[in-house]
């Protein structure tokens, strides 16, 4: 399993939302190069960003603090938010984005996935946001009655590799990852499941670790200081074997 420790950005500054209300925002560093060159130098291999504005808008908006990001670390980036026409992709990769998440569009236009699949391959991610089963939309604005594994099923067919799988309501409060969703999502596809949204202990991503997820998201327990990426990065790589 990778840790991906996270950098969501809000008007070029690194925050936290609390399940994705923007009404409720932490400021956590005004530069958010001081956070990738934290987790970097903790032993990161990937960093995942969120480009909440770009999220909100449906276009990137904060690709100065990004560029500005990939000049000053050397680790592998993921990004996501505002990613929902063939150009922003190309954009993004152009810059040195190693994978980009796409996530309204697996609602509002899946044949823009299945487009990118065919240009970009592996360099393609869907995020998956949930309320209840159910995926969300437009920074988690919109509630859709679409079932999130259905989505999932299809778009695995259609040749997605790897999904990002946020249980919206334990984003950012830190009571825990949603273990069942996680590990029904991880069983209906034969893909990589990233599994975001809640993780606030190791203990926490030895259960995540448990289900067979690639990865986990951890964000507003770094910054609290709840985790130690060092230590929950060594803790993973003793449970790998």
């Amino acid at each position: 399993m990778i840790l991906y420790p996270a950098i969501d950005i809000r008007g070029g500054q690194a925050v936290r939302l609390r399940e994705g209300d923007f009404a409720r925002e932490t400021v956590f560093d005004a530069d958010p190069t001081d956070a990738a060159q934290r987790w970097a130098a903790a032993g990161a291999e990937w960093i995942h960003i969120v480009d909440l504005d770009g999220a909100r808008t449906g276009a990137p908006v904060n690709m100065d603090a990004i560029r500005a990001i990939r000049r000053r670390v050397a680790v592998k980036l993921q990004l996501g938010g505002g990613l929902r026409k063939l150009d922003h992709i190309a954009a993004a990769l152009d810059l040195g984005i190693d994978r980009v998440v796409l996530g309204s569009v697996a609602l509002s236009a899946p044949e823009l996935i299945r487009q990118a699949i065919t240009r970009y391959g592996a360099a393609i991610a869907v995020g998956l946001d949930a309320r209840n089963g159910k995926l969300a939309a437009n920074g988690w604005l919109e509630q859709s009655d679409t079932d999130a594994i259905d989505v999932a099923q299809q778009l695995a067919a259609a040749g997605v590799e790897t999904f990002v799988f946020t249980d919206i309501h334990r984003d950012g409060k830190l009571q825990g990852p949603n273990i069942d969703a996680l590990q029904a999502m991880i069983d209906a596809i034969p893909a990589k499941i990233i599994a975001s949204g809640g993780v606030s202990s190791i203990t926490d991503l030895e259960g995540i670790q448990q289900t067979g997820a690639a990865g986990a998201i951890i964000g507003r327990a770094l910054y609290d200081g709840r985790v130690d990426l060092a230590e929950a990065l060594a803790s993973v790589e003793k449970a790998r074997g």
